[in-house]
């Protein structure tokens, strides 16, 4: 299957790079803005976006909020490094993965193929049964089938990231797991440093499954260890 990539960037020589290397295994859409930008998502499909954050019109941070909206597809943000608070705003609003700029094109060809492996990846098990089709955590209930997960009767909306995490923590419910398991089981990448990319996954994630995020029943941190999932004590 031929992915169709879409690169939003206000720079040409940054799109042209991306382009150049990109376009040897998948057909690459570009947008000089915001705008630009979610007139294709709207109108075409878009298996992946790489986003700019500083774009003119809407930049990143409000074109991934229209995305959101009616999409699920992965996205990856560009952002300069001295922008550390737009990283953690972007993953916050949904993005699935970010890199700072200047950033060699290979790197982001890898986490462009990693993105893409493991949204095909879910679809491929979907249509396959398994012996455990579904787990079940309290109210949580993971359909493995269908790739969602449920949530006291209704679907939580997750971004594939997301969905990973989630999956991961709930498959071997009251298990820690380190930051360095989970990024590496997730990303499928070498866990290098430390950063704030899995906290704001496992903050989003609460948001969407916890009555009260900061009182979490399911999705517990141990500090200095990791995260895991366990059945709260009481509903």
């Amino acid at each position: 299957m031929l992915y169709n990539i879409l690169i939003a960037d206000d720079e040409p020589e940054i799109t042209e790079l991306l382009q150049l290397y990109l376009e040897q295994d998948y057909k690459v859409i570009t947008a000089r803005d915001g705008l630009e930008a979610i007139s294709i998502v709207q109108s075409r499909q878009i298996d992946l976006a790489i986003l700019d954050i500083m774009m003119p019109g809407i930049d990143g941070l409000q074109l991934i909020k229209k995305i959101r909206e009616a999409h699920q597809l992965p996205v990856l943000f560009l952002s300069a490094k001295s922008q550390h608070h737009d990283k953690i705003l972007g993953l916050g609003l949904g993005a699935d993965d970010y890199i700072s700029k200047p950033f060699n094109p290979l790197e982001v060809v890898a986490r462009a193929q990693a993105l893409l492996r493991r949204v095909y990846h879910f679809d491929a098990v979907g249509t396959q049964p398994q012996e455990n089709e579904k787990v079940i955590i309290g109210e949580l209930i993971l359909d493995r089938m269908q790739c969602k997960l449920m949530c006291s009767g209704r679907e939580v909306l997750l971004t594939s990231t997301e969905y990973k995490i989630v999956s991961l923590l709930l498959e071997q419910p009251g298990r820690v797991f380190t930051r360095k398991k989970i990024y590496e089981s997730v990303w499928e990448d070498y866990y290098a440093h430390e950063d704030s990319t899995i906290m704001m996954h496992i903050s989003n994630i609460r948001e969407k499954i916890e009555r009260d995020p900061k009182q979490p029943v399911y999705l517990k941190t141990i500090r200095g260890l990791g995260y895991k999932i366990e059945a709260p004590m009481e509903l």
